[in-house]
C-alpha cells in the first residue's frame, strides 16, 4: 500500500487532503461544542418577525439589536419598514397591546426612484441597499425594483450625483388596504339628534 502511494503522487495528495479535512473537521466540531453560547430565544423569535432591512430607522444599528431591546422591554412600534403588520405580530408574540407606529417615525410609505438619465453607474446605492432592491452594474444605469424596496432611505445619501429620490407609493389595486377599525374606546355613541351617550 505504501509503495502504491509513493508511486502515485495524486493518490498521496488526495489522502493528505482527506486526512487534513478529517483533522480540521474534528477540531471545528470540538470547538462548536466547547465554545457554544446560548442566545436569547425570545430575541431570536422577535428577530425572525422583523423585516431584516438593517436600516436603522428604529434607532438601533440593525434588526438584531432592536430585537434584543424589545426582549429587554423596549417599545415594539419603532420599525417603519415592518409597519403595522410587524407591530401586530410582535404584540401577538409578546402578549402585549399593539401600539400605532411611533409618531416620530411615522411617514408616508415611499419607494426609492432613480433618475436613470443622471445615473453614472457608481454602484454606491447598490452597496448601501440592505435588501438588494437596486439592479445595475458598474458604469451602467441602475433601477429600483419597487416591489422589493422597503423605503429605508439608505441609498439616497451615498449617491454622488443626487439622482435618487424617495417617492410616495402610489395607491393601486395591489397597494390599497382597508383602514383598520378604531378601538371601541375611541368611538362615541350618539342618537339621531346628535346627543351623545
Amino acid at each position: 500500500m505504501i509503495e502504491l502511494i509513493a508511486q502515485n503522487p495524486f493518490l498521496a495528495s488526495l489522502l493528505a487532503l482527506v486526512g487534513l479535512g478529517l483533522v480540521f473537521g474534528a477540531l471545528l466540531g470540538f470547538a462548536a461544542v466547547k465554545f457554544k453560547t446560548e442566545g436569547d430565544p425570545i430575541a431570536d423569535q422577535i428577530e425572525s418577525l422583523l423585516p431584516q432591512t438593517q436600516c436603522g430607522q428604529c434607532g438601533y444599528p440593525g434588526c438584531r439589536p432592536y430585537a434584543q431591546a424589545i426582549a429587554d422591554g423596549d417599545d415594539i412600534n419603532k420599525c417603519p419598514p415592518g409597519g403595522e403588520a410587524t407591530i401586530a405580530a410582535l404584540a401577538d408574540l409578546l402578549g402585549v397591546e399593539a401600539k400605532p407606529l411611533d409618531a416620530a417615525e411615522e411617514a408616508v410609505p415611499s419607494v426609492a426612484f432613480i433618475r436613470e438619465a443622471e445615473c453614472i453607474g457608481c454602484t454606491k446605492c447598490i452597496q448601501a441597499c440592505p435588501v438588494d432592491a437596486i439592479l445595475g452594474s458598474a458604469k451602467h444605469m441602475h433601477t429600483v425594483i419597487a416591489s422589493e424596496c422597503t423605503g429605508c432611505d439608505l441609498c439616497v445619501e451615498p449617491c454622488p450625483v443626487d439622482c435618487i429620490e424617495m417617492r410616495p407609493i402610489e395607491t393601486s389595486l395591489q397597494t390599497w388596504h382597508w383602514e383598520k377599525p378604531k378601538p371601541v374606546e375611541d368611538l362615541i355613541a350618539s342618537d339621531r339628534s346628535g346627543a351623545t351617550a
